[in-house]
């Protein structure tokens, strides 16, 4: 028999075989940084050393480097998939084919300095190990920013700007696992999901569903239709009945606003809220805050408009405490039938939990004024029963007025993305043209709440490290 051959492995940045450096801290898709180009570009960052230390074909990158790669792409760190406008610094390896943020230099450091023996993969070959540990070490890094465990996702008026980075960080890793079909987590193996919808859904539902079986856990899934609420069940023996049968975590969808909350009140699991009422819906305003900045980077200072039927929305709800609390401006606009009176007031008058800062919100019912030099504009679906309420004269007259057009979005900011928490009704809120346009990240949205949602299911229920099956 043949000696089995052993891969050898090569630093991405300055190209040294695993034989010659101490340590190679590998990301995925088999990039590889070694522990001298980590101190070399630790010692940039700190100021220690000039950037002519750094090995021959790596440099820090500056501003008149380009934003994009050669192929056109947005130029990202290989390591956590950070654009470079959300990192401080980025440094690019040999002919900007591979690169790397500051914070993922830091995190590197770390795994250099301690001895984390369950996260190294030991080579069998001659040669250093090799830690895969980076992708995991940021999850478990962003986990620790948070204050303390929650129990409970209800909604996101108490959460701290603090809170919400340490999980759209967290969803960065998952967004990551999602694009590995093979890899699966076991953060929640053992633990009963239950989705608990007495209002229907597809992507809501479906997305949760994904993101738990990908964290390992096992998931049913209860209508009403379908329960013992046709023999007249209450909300909370359903859901005790659920727990006797060994289910610990409850995603409920409810019609009546404060559902999700009465569960929680009642079990001894966790509860996320999928949507109560005209209350709130908490995973997809951070699913939007999270395709937000993977497009605009931090959205501090970012005018984001909100668009339509304001009075009834419970995803705008959650948005507004979401986007003001990560320091954005928010816009609504729609008719004034469809505007709640005095929102701007009330919404400043709750600082932001951690910080005390105040929310920026402003109404704007004319719709060009408020498109105006948009840096993203959220498009909210028309509920056709709005006009047999006699809120609006005729839906066309809606769509007219207040429909989004290509005309309309070229008032915003030539790079504002277009979101729609979906379904949509093209045609009526949206022009199809627009739904089919570059900047339309609709698609991106529904992908992103998977990683959202395994986030929040990991943090509140989990391990909150991402730790690999």
């Amino acid at each position: 028999m043949t000696q089995r051959q052993h891969r050898h492995y090569t630093c991405s940045f300055c190209g040294k075989d695993q034989d010659e450096v101490e340590r190679l801290i590998a990301g995925p898709r088999s990039v590889y940084i070694c522990n001298e180009c980590i101190r070399a570009c630790s010692a940039v960052l700190a100021d220690e050393a000039s950037a002519l230390a750094l090995p021959a074909h790596t440099h820090l990158l500056t501003a008149d480097d380009p934003d994009k790669d050669a192929a056109g792409k947005p130029i990202r760190c290989s390591f956590c998939d950070k654009r470079r406008n959300q990192a401080e610094a980025m440094f690019a390896g040999p002919e900007n084919a591979v690169y790397i943020c500051d914070q993922c230099i830091d995190l590197c450091e770390g795994i250099l300095a301690e001895e984390q023996s369950a996260h190294i993969h030991v080579n069998t070959g001659p040669g250093p190990r090799v830690s895969t540990a980076t992708a995991k070490q940021a999850a478990k890094q962003a986990t620790t920013t948070v204050p303390a465990r929650r129990q409970h996702l209800l909604d996101l008026d108490d959460w701290t700007p603090d809170e919400i980075r340490a999980l759209l960080e967290h969803a960065t890793y998952m967004l990551r696992v999602l694009a590995e079909p093979g890899m699966k987590l076991d953060t929640l193996r053992g633990q009963v999901l239950v989705n608990l919808f007495y209002e229907n859904s597809t992507r809501t539902r479906v997305s949760f569903e994904l993101a738990a079986r990908k964290l390992g856990a096992d998931v049913t899934n209860v209508t009403a239709s379908a329960s013992s609420v046709t023999k007249g069940e209450s909300l909370i023996d359903t859901a005790r009945t659920l727990q006797a049968l060994g289910a610990s975590i409850f995603v409920v969808r409810h019609s009546s606003s404060g559902a999700p909350d009465l569960i929680a009140r009642t079990i001894h699991g966790h509860v996320l809220n999928a949507g109560d009422g005209w209350h709130a819906h908490p995973s997809q305003a951070l699913l939007d805050l999270f395709t937000l900045e993977t497009r605009l980077g931090p959205i501090s200072g970012k005018r984001i408009v909100i668009l339509g039927d304001i009075l009834h929305s419970r995803v705008t709800r959650s948005n507004i405490w979401s986007l003001t609390a990560m320091g954005a401006e928010v816009v609504l606009c729609g008719p004034p039938t469809l505007l709640p009176p005095a929102a701007a007031t009330l919404y400043a008058q709750t600082p932001v939990p951690g910080s005390g800062a105040t929310r920026h919100v402003s109404v704007e019912p004319q719709i060009e004024r408020a498109l105006e030099g948009a840096d993203a504009v959220m498009v909210l679906r028309l509920q056709k029963e709005r006009q047999q309420a006699g809120l609006l004269p005729s839906l066309r007259e809606y769509t007219a007025a207040y429909g989004l057009t290509l005309a309309r979005l070229a008032l915003a900011n030539p790079e504002a993305p277009v979101l729609h928490p979906g379904p949509m009704n093209e045609g009526i809120e949206i022009d199809p043209a627009v739904v089919q346009h570059e900047r339309a990240v609709i698609v991106e949205q529904v992908t992103n709440g998977v990683a959202i949602r395994m986030a929040a299911l990991d943090l509140l229920a989990g391990t909150g490290t991402g730790r690999g099956a």
